[in-house]
């Protein structure tokens, strides 16, 4: 057994952040949608081919949205496929809940 002590750090809510990434909002705020799209389709059962073309895409460009490949996608494209999947988009536009700079996510 290693007896070497473990270092563990701990991360912010945005892993892109924690890697360095830049435009790291911007990242969390799309994988968040397509996460969304991602259970949308998981819960209404679709198959690929369905999924597919309910939201007016190929099965394989479909398949690279899902496994994370969405860097190119525009937030505004990907709004477009919540609402080709069935879901509502609703922006809700306030002040921060602190004096740091205000923030982008998906609800719930």
């Amino acid at each position: 057994m290693n007896t070497e002590e473990i270092k563990i750090e701990h991360g912010s809510s945005n892993v892109f952040a924690d890697l360095g990434l830049p435009d790291a909002e911007t990242h969390l705020l799309k994988a968040g949608l397509v996460v969304r799209i991602d259970s949308a389709i998981r819960q209404r059962g679709l198959k690929d081919a369905e999924a597919a073309n309910q939201l007016g895409m190929t099965e394989h460009e479909v398949s690279c949205l899902l496994r994370g490949m969405f860097q190119d996608s525009s937030i505004e494209r990907l709004l477009q496929l919540v609402t080709a999947i069935g879901l509502d988009v609703e922006i809700v536009v306030r002040e921060p809940r602190s004096e740091l700079v205000g923030r982008l996510r998906v609800g719930p």
